[in-house]
């Protein structure tokens, strides 16, 4: 039997995109190659998208020098649509060779076009199958003002919060001061659409709202203030249902930070001191079960499909969702395969359910 085709997908153009490339450097080193054949395809910091180098070591991640994507003259060619599922590569001199035909994608872009269901509508146009979220959970979650209205009306416990536009900011800054100040402090103020922690501050009173306010906007034109919960920030991988079965959680994990004030870029991706990610978490059983339903919930209010990653805050009040992450980091030290790790699958087993959990769904 001929082995399914593989492309991965990575890169892209967001302030995500080092992460995405570090992602597929886990991803090639991983793959089951004795089950997909692999085409990996990177998409560059300006949007080009070129037939990529099958080499894990090229894309791992360094702190010294964070993985990207360069143009190598080359530009990948997708199918003309219809029933045409042929990949082909103009190369540096102006030929154009097949690559083969693309049985499924697998996208593994974090942020901004990618992750916000521009490609998976992409895909959905050329009517070739891909992993992970679909359009709407994917919009939904990448935009977390919506994301939270959705689980609000699902009766999913959110954090409470205000959502400011820059226009807003610039011509009622007194306003938006006075809808921060009704949160209490401190707050956390944040893009409305980026991720890994991007442009995230901890605003601890009134004087550091600007500066925070200014660092968000510089990743997107609409900014959340959060009140900052107390609490343990715990996590839990979600897998889409097969064969019409409920969605599936892991074992919970979570973030115990030590020196850090919040889990930031540096200490998700980097291994920067002062967090730790910690899976399975230790928990009570019934603590457990409760994280795993919510998480479930959660995934079902945004319509989700594939994968995510559903972030809490158990406090003694409850727990609250902070966010949704339709494609979460599958770095060496990213909390969702840690979790689906310590839950029994092992990281190539993981990558493949998400291949045949997309090639099922297009049967």
């Amino acid at each position: 039997m001929d082995r399914p085709a593989v492309a991965v997908l990575f890169g892209g153009r967001s302030s995500e995109h080092s992460i995405s490339s570090a992602t597929a450097g886990g991803v090639l080193r991983a793959i089951d190659r004795d089950r997909y054949r692999v085409i990996p395809i990177g998409i560059t910091p300006e949007g080009v998208f070129v037939l990529e180098d099958d080499d894990p070591d090229k894309f791992a991640l360094d702190a010294e020098r964070l993985p990207e994507v360069v143009d190598n003259g080359t530009r990948l060619l997708w199918p003309e649509g219809g029933d045409d599922r042929t990949l082909r590569v103009r190369r540096a001199d102006g030929s154009v060779d097949e690559v083969g035909t693309v049985d499924v994608v697998l996208p593994i872009l974090h942020g901004l076009h990618g992750e916000d269901g521009t490609v998976q509508g992409f895909f959905d146009t050329l009517r070739i199958p891909y992993a992970g979220g679909g359009v709407l959970d994917s919009a939904l979650c990448m935009d977390k003002h919506f994301m939270k209205i959705v689980l609000e009306a699902a009766g999913v416990p959110v954090s409470p919060w205000v959502t400011v536009t820059r226009r807003r900011w610039e011509s009622d800054a007194e306003g938006v001061r006075a809808d921060a100040a009704s949160l209490g402090e401190p707050t956390f103020v944040k893009p409305a659409r980026a991720g890994s922690s991007v442009g995230v501050s901890k605003v601890h009173d009134p004087s550091e709202l600007e500066a925070a306010l200014e660092l968000a906007f510089a990743e997107d034109d609409k900014v959340l203030i959060e009140t900052a919960i107390v609490g343990r920030e715990v996590e839990v991988a979600i897998l889409e249902g097969r064969d019409g079965a409920r969605a599936r959680a892991s074992l919970p994990g979570e973030i115990v930070l030590t020196t850090r004030e919040f889990y930031d870029f540096e200490g998700k991706y980097l291994g920067g001191d002062g967090a730790d990610v910690v899976c399975p978490a230790d928990l009570a059983d019934a603590e457990i079960a409760a994280i795993q339903e919510l998480g479930v919930r959660a995934f079902e209010a945004v319509d989700g499909r594939g994968l995510a990653r559903v972030d809490f805050f158990l406090t003694t009040d409850g727990l609250f969702v902070n966010e949704l992450n339709t494609m979460p980091g599958f770095t060496p030290i990213s909390m969702f395969p840690k979790c689906w790790i310590a839950s029994g699958l092992t990281y190539p087993e993981l990558i493949s359910e998400l291949i045949d959990t997309a090639l099922d769904r297009a049967a």
